[in-house]
């Protein structure tokens, strides 16, 4: 399971077709009829043909929301909720008393102008969607259901669950593709094209992070919701972007048929094209007594590290040393009867340098997630002691940097 990416995806994927629709406002039908010629628009773009018309629907947002929290309830096991939220509050990415599923669904819920459901094959109109954002909204989602019908998003989305930085690269692709899309049916209204206006790209990239003050839930959320909600879009926009610089319409067919494997292929369209792909530093060995079982084990990408590293050492430091990040594993231990829950930790970069650079950052980040933090010994590439959770070991080998925290008393 990716860091919340799996619950998005779960959410994203729902059917509310099964929900009734009551009331349904007299403009719904002229906003579906838009769809047939916004499918020809992006059609003629994309290269990608219309192989049916896209059924549409209406929806209010109370139904979307009833239906989401009866959706997680069947869908996410409750064990694997807690072990996401678990393994962001180990990481120091979100509070201690943060409720993973609730806000979730608060967020997409407050976000919600319209969806494409792959798995009903069905486009659904809000009761919230604007006058002036209903043909750009209505475009995003028509671009998917085009998408869907040359590309099955279903099975694109369920080939990439098992590589955890992959699932939120694959969204991207979805979201960035849309988004793209969506821009340029905007700029050729204004007579002009993304293809050729860099600046007018970078503006409408730019357009979901210039959203502050209207969305309440999103800005009061926790930084990493924030960036890894918003990441999909703007960056992935971006990737599409350079794919369809260098393939043309081909391009837009081209990140199905070969998927980037990381967010650092995203944010990087170089290391994509290159086929760089991330590495897998090996574990710190915690010899923990019985009792310890693996609860949650995966990756964190380039995107998570920018995350971390802006929200505890500032955007510019983030910027300078997230693109040097190669690879990272994690696995999280936990032994019930103890009530205790372990983090392993590893992440390599690309020189010896940046993993010192790290090292530095993330003994920051200790000391400023936890309430308390007792060192015990330290040198420049070790420190160990004990943090809120338990003791901690802190190391650096070489390009890798290594963590265990939360582990048992040490016993003499």
């Amino acid at each position: 399971m990716r860091l919340n990416t799996a619950l998005f995806l779960i959410l994203l994927g729902a059917a509310p077709a099964a929900v009734p629709a009551h009331a349904q406002p007299a403009d719904s039908a002229k906003l579906c009829a838009q769809i047939p010629p916004l499918a020809e628009q992006i059609t003629k773009v994309s290269g990608m043909p219309l192989r049916h018309p896209v059924p549409c629907d209406f929806i209010t947002k109370e139904k979307i929301k009833a239906f989401l929290n009866k959706r997680v309830k069947e869908v996410a096991k409750p064990e694997d909720l807690r072990a996401e939220e678990l393994t962001l509050k180990k990481f120091g990415l979100v509070p201690a008393d943060y409720d993973l599923a609730k806000s979730t669904i608060d967020l997409l819920t407050e976000q919600a102008a319209a969806f494409y459901d792959y798995d009903r094959k069905k486009l659904f109109i809000t009761d919230t969607t604007s006058s002036e954002t209903q043909e750009p909204v209505l475009a995003h989602e028509v671009a998917h259901a085009i998408a869907d019908q040359n590309y099955n998003l279903s099975k694109f989305i369920k080939a990439g669950r098992k590589s955890d930085d992959g699932s939120t690269a694959r969204l991207a692709v979805m979201e960035g593709q849309a988004t793209w899309l969506m821009s340029e049916l905007l700029a050729q209204k204004m007579g002009q094209s993304l293809k050729d206006s860099p600046a007018l790209l970078a503006m409408m990239s730019g357009a979901t992070e210039g959203a502050a003050g209207q969305y309440p839930v999103f800005d009061n959320s926790p930084l990493y919701l924030r960036l890894t909600l918003i990441f999909p879009y703007t960056k992935g926009m971006l990737f599409q972007n350079a794919v369809f610089e260098r393939d043309g319409q081909n391009g837009f067919g081209e990140v199905f048929r070969k998927p980037p494997v990381s967010t650092q292929q995203i944010l990087h369209p170089e290391k994509y094209f290159s086929g760089v792909i991330p590495t897998v530093p090996a574990l710190p060995q915690p010899h923990l007594p019985k009792g310890y079982k693996s609860l949650v084990g995966g990756s964190l990408g380039e995107l998570e590290h920018a995350v971390m590293l802006e929200q505890y050492s500032g955007k510019e430091r983030a910027a300078e040393l997230a693109p040097h990040w190669r690879g990272c594993t994690f696995n999280l231990l936990e032994n019930k009867k103890a009530a205790r829950v372990v983090l392993l930790y590893a992440v390599e970069w690309d020189t010896e340098d940046a993993a010192r650079q790290y090292f530095a950052a993330y003994r920051r980040q200790l000391s400023k997630k936890w309430k308390q933090m007792t060192v015990a010994t330290e040198t420049e590439d070790a420190v160990t002691g004990t943090g809120d959770d338990g003791r901690f070991e802190l190391r650096r080998s070489g390009a890798v940097v290594t963590g265990m925290e939360g582990l048992p008393a040490a016993i003499d």
